[in-house]
Formats: structure tokens, C-alpha cells, sequence
């Protein structure tokens, strides 16, 4: 167990992400009949400076919280927000949901307009597209909860509390509609105990990969797996963030701008190249029809040596970990010695969005639930229960972490400034993002190779250009 004791040392963290750019998830601006109502948006919400009751929440009116159910659970809204929320407000009356199907819950709910929730952790496979949602008028401006009296020092603004460029990674065309709570680090996983058994290190090239894939292999396990079901896009970010390794961060900006030639670009098809070896020679096709889940679960019971996801991971299979198994994180490989960032380096972003429903009952109980969870004791008790850091700075301190969030600690310690951008793309343009999750699966179990992956994505992504018009967005970092 790591204890820390001197804050996340992460202070320029987000700053080195990226993260800086005018644009922002879900952007793929569909049209505003897909969620009802017109672009008209709610009311607008001050904050008077008041540090107990800055948006003068009426605790007669319920507050409708639906939260995904998913890698990170829904226990620290319930055991935690929540209560929180109602011991500033005695009296108030929370209505929770839990939910794993977001956007085929919360779908007919907007388009109607009725029973509209009023906070929503938007996240998952099935989550609902913010850009259609901000068409419509949906998403409240969180302008004045950034400009609102902290909780932990009402002399503080609540966007001095959170690391920086965590307000813009919430932008939507200009208005931070969103709240990126979840500080989330991505790379290979592994059980750090059966690694240790059998004398195991994580491989730091390509080659390394691949010769440890051998003894991995002879000794009954198999060396890389992904759930091709549900879970491409775990493929497809290791695809790219060895990209960004091989050619700079540049890369994957150029993919989320939609530039000429940017999945034709050397770094891609050479990232590509490197995965589809690994997965057609130390994985099975058996996985392509797997979800998630099944995957992560063989990992636990020693049958897959490498996985690629998130740092919620572990508190995802927490049910279904064996005692004696520790999750550890390890970069992605070296694809070539001339990479421009060196193996240490990682992706890190600010992520797990979540907005207030502009056209709910109840958009400044919504706001002040967002306070109360940028808070520190919102933030620690989040990370206790669902084993992921959040933006709030200091929150993790005196906080004796898991063997996996150690991990992801250590490793981002050794990244230092060599971060890894986050994708954009994902969330602008969902057709784009779609066609990737076939292209990578294509690629993956042989039905094509890097080539051919690159020319059908550059193909889709001026598809995408072509299609987004005036409405394109960019990112200049």
C-alpha cells in the first residue's frame, strides 16, 4: 500500500495534457430533434458569494441524481455526495438511480422533456452525445460553480481548488457545460504477484513484448487479451497512444482536428503495425466475442497475463479479485528507439463527465451537488470507494491507497512531464469513433492490417470533415 502524504505532486499535470483546447466531448453536434426541445437554454444561476448557499438551493425541491453504474459503481454518490448534499440542506429528498444503459435510459426522458434528471455521471458504452444535448439546450453553464466560494475556503473560487485545465477539458463550445471529475491514467495491466512468481518484468519494447509473450505463452497463459464485444476502443487507445510515443502528441491532435493525412501518418500505421502483431500472435479470436467484464475476470483467474484499460479498473473487478492478486500498471512499449517520448511516459486525462440538466427541476441543486463534490472530503471519500483520483487538489492526501492506484501513483511519478494527450475525437464526431471500433477489431484479429486500418479510418475521418462543416471543431494543444 502507498500512503501519500505530500498531495498528488501532480500540480502542472493536466496543464502537460492537452487539455488546454477550446473544444471539448460530445461534440458531434447532431441535431437538436434527437434530444427534444429547442436550443433555448435554462436559467441562468449566480453565485452571490454566499459560502453555505451560494446558488440558493431550495431544499423543498427533490434533486434527481442519476449516476453509471459502472467501473467506478455508484456507492460514492450514494454514501457519500448524497449525504453530503443532504446534510447541507436538512429535509431535501434525493432521488437516485443507478443506471448502466445511460443514453437508452435518459434518452426518451429528454426527447419527452419529462422526469428529467437534474445531475448525470455521463459515461459507458451507451452514454448520450452532449453535443446534440447542448443543441438542445440541456447542459447548464457551470460558469458560476467555478466562480463560486469553494466549500473547504470560502476566500477560494472553486476553480482555484481543481488542477489546471480541468475547466476547459469541460468546454463545449466555448461553455464549460461539463465537469471532468476523474483524473484517470491508462497503460497495460497485470498481477503484480504472479509477475513477481514467476520472475515476470513488464516489457519496456516491443521486442521485449514479444519475447516475454513466448514465455507467457509456454506457460499456458495468454499474453494480451481485449474484449472485442463491447470494449474495441481499450485496443484502440493503446493503438494511439503508442502513436503519440512514436511521433509526439501532435499526432493525435492532428487526428482530433481532422487534418489531411492525419491516420495516414508514419506514427499511426507504425503503432498499428506493432498492436496487430501482439494481439494476432498472443491473443485468441475467441476474445472478439467476449464483453469487458469476461475478459477482466479470465485476468483474475491467471488465464490472461496483460489487459489494456483504465485505472477504474480495479475497483471494477473488486468483486471478482482473489486475494493475493495486485493489480499493477505498466506503460506501453517502446515501439522504436528513435520514439520522441520515452517508455515512461503515459496517457492521463481528465474524464467521467458530468452535467446539470438545464431544463431539470432543480439546476442549482445540481450546481451545489457539484460544489459539495469538488470539495476535499467529497473528493477523498470518492476516491475511498470507487479507487480513482479526482481533480481536486490535495484531496488524496493521508490516503493509504490499493496496490493498483499505487501503481498508477508510481506511474505517473515516473512520466513526469512526458503525458500522453487525451483523444477528442471520441466524443466530437461518434460516427468516426464508431467506424474505429470496427476498423481496430478488423485489425486486431487479422482480418486487415495497418494499412488498410489507416486508409479506411483516414477515409472516415474526411467523411467526418466533410460532414461537420462550419461546425468542425479544433484544438490548438
Amino acid at each position: 500500500m502507498t500512503e501519500i502524504t505530500t498531495g498528488l505532486h501532480r500540480r502542472d499535470m493536466l496543464k502537460r495534457l492537452g487539455l488546454v483546447a477550446v473544444a471539448a466531448p460530445g461534440l458531434s453536434l447532431l441535431s437538436a430533434c434527437a434530444t427534444g426541445g429547442s436550443d433555448e437554454s435554462g436559467k441562468d444561476i449566480a453565485a452571490d458569494g454566499d459560502a453555505k448557499n451560494p446558488f440558493k438551493v431550495d431544499a423543498t425541491i427533490p434533486l434527481n441524481v442519476v449516476i453509471f453504474k459502472g467501473g467506478l459503481g455508484d456507492d460514492y454518490a450514494t454514501q457519500v455526495h448524497e449525504p453530503m448534499y443532504v446534510k447541507a440542506f436538512p429535509g431535501v429528498k434525493i432521488e437516485h438511480e443507478g443506471i448502466v444503459d445511460i443514453g437508452k435510459a435518459l434518452q426518451p426522458r429528454f426527447s419527452s422533456g419529462t422526469d428529467i434528471p437534474d445531475v448525470v455521471a455521463n459515461s459507458g458504452t451507451d452514454l448520450m452525445d452532449t453535443g446534440a444535448l447542448a443543441e438542445a439546450g440541456h447542459l447548464q453553464d457551470l460558469t458560476s460553480l467555478w466562480d463560486a466560494p469553494s466549500v473547504d475556503d470560502a476566500g477560494k473560487k472553486v476553480r482555484e481548488t481543481v488542477m489546471p485545465g480541468a475547466v476547459e477539458a469541460g468546454l463545449v463550445a466555448g461553455k464549460p457545460y461539463l465537469l471532468p471529475y476523474v483524473s484517470t491514467t491508462y497503460g497495460l495491466w497485470y498481477d503484480a504477484e504472479l509477475f513477481k512468481s514467476k520472475g515476470w518484468t513488464p516489457p519496456k519494447t516491443f521486442e521485449e513484448f514479444k519475447t516475454l509473450a513466448e514465455t507467457i505463452k509456454a506457460a499456458g497463459l495468454t499474453p494480451f487479451a481485449y474484449a472485442g464485444k463491447n470494449a474495441s476502443y481499450y485496443a484502440y487507445w493503446m493503438i494511439l497512444i503508442s502513436a503519440a510515443k512514436i511521433g509526439g502528441n501532435q499526432v493525435l491532435i492532428d487526428i482530433d482536428n481532422l487534418k489531411d493525412g492525419a491516420w495516414t501518418n508514419p506514427a499511426v500505421e507504425q503503432a498499428a503495425a506493432a498492436w496487430a502483431e501482439i494481439n494476432t500472435k498472443y491473443s485468441d479470436k475467441s476474445f472478439e466475442g467476449l464483453m469487458h467484464t469476461e475478459v477482466q475476470t479470465q485476468q483474475n483467474q491467471g488465464k490472461i497475463a496483460f489487459y489494456p484499460s483504465g485505472s477504474w479498473l480495479e475497483n471494477e473487478q473488486k468483486d471478482s479479485t482473489p486475494a493475493g492478486f495486485k493489480y499493477g500498471l505498466a506503460p506501453t512499449p517502446s515501439v522504436s528507439a528513435s520514439d520522441q517520448m520515452p517508455y515512461e511516459a503515459v496517457r492521463v486525462a481528465a474524464g467521467e463527465y458530468y452535467f446539470v440538466s438545464a431544463k431539470g427541476e432543480n439546476p442549482q441543486g445540481g450546481m451545489e451537488y457539484f460544489r459539495q463534490m469538488l470539495s476535499k472530503e467529497g473528493a477523498k471519500g470518492f476516491t475511498e470507494r470507487s479507487g480513482s483520483l479526482t481533480i481536486v487538489n490535495g484531496a488524496a492526501e493521508g490516503l493509504t491507497l490499493s496496490p493498483g492506484l499505487s501503481s498508477v501513483f508510481a506511474a505517473q511519478q515516473a512520466a513526469g512531464q512526458n503525458v500522453v494527450t487525451t483523444s477528442l475525437f471520441e466524443n466530437w464526431y461518434k460516427e468516426l469513433e464508431t467506424e474505429l471500433r470496427r476498423q481496430t477489431n478488423n485489425l486486431m484479429y487479422g482480418r486487415s492490417d495497418a494499412k488498410a486500418f489507416c486508409a479506411a479510418m483516414q477515409k472516415a475521418a474526411d467523411k467526418a470533415k466533410k460532414d461537420a462543416g462550419d461546425d468542425l471543431q479544433t484544438r490548438a494543444s
